[in-house]
């Protein structure tokens, strides 16, 4: 990597003030502390220094995903074979989970980096690194059939409306790729609502698709059971029954990055190992999750309070939702205290919701941006009981 190095000096004056290509300082500044960790260092002031900087913890963040990623392309491929009645292969099926997958990712970073680039030139500042992992989730807790240009324009609202009119990275108040998706149920509901599979049954790629199915009528699991009026089992696409161990492995038919719990759980590891994530709220959201899902178990009469809670953390996005989405740092509670009551209440809401609102099955993206909204407000109750303990604390020592 020296060699790059050495380019990136010799090039870097044309970028810094007074330069020839000075006005791009901000997308130059972007790459190169992207490709290499910067050597400023304080001169003034008390700071901790760290080896992991935002772009790095970022870095991480991306990695943890790669499994459910990955996953997600091979199950879209599946699903599409298995909608026509066909097995190709294993490389065939994730070839094509794969080519449908990645031009969505390339809309949204694109996009989404587009506007971040275009602010940062315009306030001179230099390119937040926030939207690396937006630009990923994005893609991944959509369904794959959705069309590029509502891709666009949901990235656009969340980036524009939902970060950089508070401030940018680090003062957002919603989780921005979660702003994308609700966006994308009220304004088009009947591309993200469940009530149809979510599975992309036409071969456009040419890799011997046989029958291609232009309108592939059913509904995803969490669907089949909140319109479902007597107990019934949950159906693949083709009316199979699914058991725990596919909800578990994921060969379901669901969002790109939700399906598999077993890739999400390799991504909840990576995260805790390296610290990025608070297992405080990762657990307390699904000890939320559990309760309320058992309670509706004991007073419930309909198929949808009757869903165990084993399978309401297997359906949908609890899971995803409860390791990548509500441990964000920005956006959750950042008390430890907090992260307990927090991580709670939005499992118990993401049921709730399940529940209660048929129209609308899934539940985790409402409940984690209602509690996106009071989490300062219960960091601000922590706070002030733990003032109030030691004041009552200090005058007993009097």
């Amino acid at each position: 990597m020296n060699f790059l190095r050495k380019y990136l000096d010799k090039v870097k004056p044309n970028f810094e003030q007074g330069g020839k290509f000075s006005m791009f300082h901000s997308v130059f500044e972007g790459i190169e502390t992207f490709l290499f960790v910067p050597n400023k260092t304080s001169k003034t002031g008390v700071h901790i220094h760290d080896a992991t900087d935002s772009k790095r913890t970022m870095t991480i963040v991306i990695i943890a995903l790669i499994p459910a990623l990955l996953f997600g392309m091979y199950n879209t491929g599946y699903q599409h074979y298995l909608a026509i009645g066909e097995n190709p292969g294993f490389w065939t099926t994730f070839l094509f989970g794969f080519l449908a997958v990645l031009p969505i990712i390339i809309v949204s970073y694109g996009v989404g980096l587009g506007i971040e680039f275009i602010i940062a030139q315009y306030k001179g500042h230099e390119i937040q690194e926030g939207f690396l992992v937006s630009g990923m989730l994005i893609p991944m807790i959509v369904p794959v059939d959705t069309p590029l240009w509502m891709i666009a324009v949901a990235t656009v609202f969340a980036v524009v409306f939902a970060k950089e009119i508070f401030g940018g990275t680090g003062y957002n108040i919603w989780n921005v790729a979660l702003i994308a998706r609700a966006f994308l149920f009220f304004a088009y509901p009947s591309k993200i609502s469940g009530d149809k599979v979510f599975v992309r049954t036409c071969d456009t790629f040419g890799l011997g698709g046989g029958q291609i199915v232009d309108a592939f009528s059913g509904a995803t699991p969490l669907g089949q059971i909140t319109t479902a009026t007597d107990k019934i089992s949950v159906t693949d696409t083709l009316g199979n029954p699914l058991d725990l161990w596919d909800m578990f492995l994921g060969f379901i038919p669901g969002s790109i990055g939700e399906t598999s719990k077993l890739a999400i759980l390799l991504g909840a590891c990576i995260l805790l190992f390296t610290g990025v994530a608070s297992w405080k709220t990762m657990i307390s959201v699904f000890a939320g999750g559990i309760l309320m899902s058992s309670i509706f178990n004991l007073i419930g009469t309909t198929p949808v309070m009757q869903v165990t809670p084993i399978e309401h953390m297997l359906l949908g996005g609890f899971a995803f939702g409860a390791v990548f989405m509500a441990t964000d740092p920005v956006t959750s509670a950042r008390t430890e205290t907090g992260k307990y009551i927090f991580g709670f209440l939005v499992g118990l809401f993401a049921i709730l919701i399940r529940v209660l609102n048929p129209g609308y099955p899934e539940g985790m993206m409402l409940s984690i941006l209602l509690m996106n909204s009071f989490a300062p407000l219960i960091d601000h109750y922590v706070v002030e009981a733990n003032i109030k303990k030691r004041l009552k604390r200090h005058e007993q020592r009097k």
